[in-house]
């Protein structure tokens, strides 16, 4: 029986997909002590701890090393350390060490799509000469669920290395023209689903208002709204508040328009939007650009925003930021799909979810026609992970094991490819 080693396992989607064709798993190695605990529960096999700390050498030998190796340090999301990241920068090292000490003949890698941009690509060269150099020929391709049939858009990068040439390979068919529906994976009035909050309902209420007052021979702007624009006067395209001194804010207007002269010194840099208080001396063209386009559609309307922005002022920052994914749609936010982030509220068609993410329960799809969070059950099956028994009990815990996984199903796609005659 062909043999792989799952490393970085968390709940084990690669476990899944190479044992649904045969494949043994002869080590795993996850750091979380509580998603070692789930994994023992569900695959059988009890993963070791920090890979750091484990004697290479006594790894089994195998015929496939199966990685998703932190992808923290390469996203866009974060910092974008990379190697320097002192918690998770030194990790694709140990996975070298252990392809040069065992030599198995394959590899499977998956990673956040930035991981060939990070660092100016310098760091996509540096992981592809090391794959190189230890004999593997490599062959690497962006893929997503929904390009399979699963309602959740989630670009990945996958790694595929061969030491026998990939001459057999190819990489599954994908298909733009598969209709998917959020509707597959939903259970019917399921049991203990979280409802949303009666704050998020009352701004999402909020927002229905405004596209209700918006006129109806006008498309909605594809662009983020930010409401914080709506008013303010504060310089941005060639300079920012931060280069600026108290004196020189004061005689500008800053989030809802409110006049930073009327402030006290304390309080003026407060009263800017939180994105334009970054220490920087101008600001990036997309921002400066989401600016403008704000600022010119508070312009065109003011006439009745006047009269709807004390409403959405009181609100979390989260909240007073909207962007409308359903150009051409019927324009009611309870019949989308919602995600609330950092970033603001997103409604999307409710033909595919969102990524799932593993930073906050809180950024959890919504399913908008029921005010309610999807359960874990239903974000396990966006996975194609339903067959997992055992999940961390804390419900945080459970999204972010979740949204740090590999998707099942693409992943059994690849392999079957890879090593269908192996």
């Amino acid at each position: 029986m062909p043999r792989f080693v799952d490393l970085f396992a968390g709940l084990g989607g690669f476990h899944l997909a190479l044992k649904s064709l045969g494949f043994e798993c002869v080590f795993a190695s996850e750091i979380d002590e509580v998603l070692r605990e789930v994994y023992s529960k569900n695959h059988g096999l009890v993963p070791f701890g920090d890979i750091r700390k484990v004697d290479i050498e006594q790894i089994p030998n195998h015929d496939i090393l199966c990685a998703g190796f932190p992808c923290q340090p390469f996203s866009k999301a974060g910092r974008q350390e990379g190697f320097g990241c002192p918690q998770w920068g030194d990790l694709f090292g140990y996975v070298k060490s252990i392809l040069s000490c065992h030599r198995p003949p394959f590899l499977l890698l998956e990673n956040v799509p930035n991981l060939k941009r990070h660092d100016h690509g310098n760091t996509w060269k540096h992981i592809t000469n090391v794959l190189e150099g230890l004999g593997y020929v490599l062959t690497d391709r962006l893929l997503s669920p929904h390009s399979f049939g699963i309602p959740q858009i989630r670009e990945r990068l996958f790694i595929v290395g061969s030491r026998h040439g990939l001459d057999h390979f190819d990489w599954p068919v994908e298909s733009d023209s598969i209709d998917t529906s959020i509707h597959t994976i939903l259970d019917d009035d399921p049991s203990g689903a979280r409802i949303i909050s009666p704050t998020l309902e009352r701004a999402l209420q909020v927002w229905q208002e405004f596209l209700d007052l918006f006129p109806k021979n006008e498309q909605l702007p594809s662009f983020p709204i930010w409401t914080m624009e709506f008013g303010a006067t504060y310089p941005f395209e060639d300079t920012t508040p931060f280069a600026l001194s108290l004196d020189e804010l004061q005689q500008y207007r800053g989030s809802h328009g409110r006049y930073l002269g009327s402030l006290p010194e304390t309080e003026i840099f407060d009263m800017l939007p939180a994105y334009s208080r970054r220490q920087q001396q101008l600001f990036p063209k997309w921002k400066v650009k989401y600016i403008q386009q704000n600022r010119d559609l508070y312009a065109r309307h003011s006439s009745w925003v006047e009269e709807w922005l004390p409403e959405i002022r009181d609100f979390p920052p989260s909240l007073q930021k909207f962007e409308w994914n359903c150009k051409g749609e019927q324009r009611s936010v309870w019949d989308y799909i919602i995600q609330v982030r950092a970033s603001g509220i997103r409604v999307k068609r409710p033909t595919t979810a969102p990524s799932l993410v593993s930073m906050t329960s809180t950024q959890t799809p919504i399913i908008g026609w029921q005010k309610r969070y999807m359960t874990m059950k239903e974000c396990l099956k966006l996975q194609s992970m339903d067959a997992l028994k055992h999940l961390p009990r804390s419900q945080g815990s459970q999204i972010r094991a979740i949204g740090n996984a590999v998707n099942v199903q693409v992943v059994r796609r690849i392999a079957s490819a890879l090593l269908g005659s192996y």
